[in-house]
């Protein structure tokens, strides 16, 4: 069976109806890190309930290649709450009235030292769409000038990784941030493999 495009009509008709109904919101805890919440919902179905939500602080992060196009730059770091340990790439929370581009670049710096010579956006995304609101916006730059040492002193130790064996650690389960991971796909499937 082949698949058939949607017209917009098609899709406006579909977002009214199919739509979920938020009655209201009342917060259940509040942190400077973390919101929960209970939400009064309408299913299409018509079907009325609480459902919880929570909110974390949007992000920024960056898939950063070296100046050969090679090497990607990544830090080995302990997660506490899963307790697992994997490969990140570098990124935190975007400041009250900072661009997520301007948060990437600032993270870059500190947690690395490095400015990278290229960046653009490269994907948004939600990772658990179901009840948590928390924005990841993943740049992509290429060549990076080191022009200071990093100022994180918690964020692990980057170093450059071959690109070449990034699906090897995708594969072996060393890449678990969803950040990371959604980035790092997003560039393989590029059609040159690195974003050139």
């Amino acid at each position: 069976m082949e698949a058939k495009d949607v017209s917009q009509h098609e899709a406006d008709v579909e977002e009214r109806t199919g739509a979920w109904i938020v009655h209201g919101e009342r917060p259940v805890y509040e942190s400077k890190w973390v919101r929960v919440g209970m939400a009064d919902l309408s299913q299409p179905s018509g079907e009325r309930f609480e459902h919880h939500t929570v909110w974390f602080p949007p992000v920024a992060m960056t898939v950063l290649f070296d100046d050969d196009n090679d090497n990607v730059l990544m830090s080995y770091r302990h997660r506490f709450a899963p307790d697992i340990w994997n490969w990140e790439i570098p990124g935190g929370i975007i400041e009250p009235d900072e661009a997520p581009k301007d948060t990437a670049i600032r993270e870059l710096v500190e947690e690395t030292g490095y400015r990278p010579r290229r960046i653009e956006h490269l994907v948004t995304f939600e990772p658990a769409v179901g009840m948590l609101r928390n924005p990841n916006h993943v740049f992509l730059a290429r060549g990076a000038e080191r022009i200071s040492d990093p100022t994180e002193k918690n964020e692990g130790k980057f170093q450059w990784v071959p690109f070449r064996d990034i699906p090897k650690l995708i594969d072996g389960g060393k890449i678990a941030n969803s950040g990371a991971l959604i980035g790092l796909l997003r560039v393989l499937a590029m059609p040159s493999s690195t974003g050139e």
